[in-house]
């Protein structure tokens, strides 16, 4: 069965191209990624630092900014945003959002839960510690979709 993952930050700029990226690195079987902002440009370009970090840490990716839609909120089976801001606003403004919407830290790590640091504007240094923050979360969110699968 394939599971369809939607990440969602502000732009669709940093955060969750990022972790989208690192989510399609790691190459699971049957998982699906996209990624969106609540007030992204249709058609913009990943900003320059996390496209440095990415290819830094040798992943690849491309990336078209998108702006979270109706179609793509049905498409997901789970939609991870970045903050609880982000949550809470497509959980109001998406019929059908409710229930399968969390922040990627609460679902990952219920216990220490909390935002993902947005490093917009900042330094390459900064870019690459939000890197490091998503790539945890997601090693955490790779753990559990592989012990989900196990018991189906």
């Amino acid at each position: 069965m394939i599971m369809n993952i939607y990440f969602i930050c502000t732009g669709n700029t940093c955060r969750s191209p990022m972790a989208e990226a690192i989510l399609k690195n790691k190459k699971l079987k049957n998982v699906e990624v996209r990624s969106a902002g609540i007030y992204a440009l249709e058609g913009g370009q990943m900003s320059e630092n996390s496209s440095v970090i990415l290819d830094q840490e040798n992943i690849i990716h491309h990336h078209v900014t998108r702006q979270v839609n109706s179609e793509d909120v049905a498409w997901a089976d789970l939609i991870l945003t970045m903050t609880t801001g982000h949550k809470e606003m497509v959980i109001r403004n998406f019929e059908g959002a409710y229930g399968k919407t969390y922040t990627l830290k609460e679902y990952t790590t219920p216990y220490g839960a909390g935002d993902v640091f947005d490093p917009f504007g900042g330094d390459v240094t900064l870019y690459k510690q939000t890197f490091d923050e998503l790539n945890r979360a997601i090693d955490e969110l790779e753990e559990k979709i592989v012990m989900e699968e196990k018991t189906e």
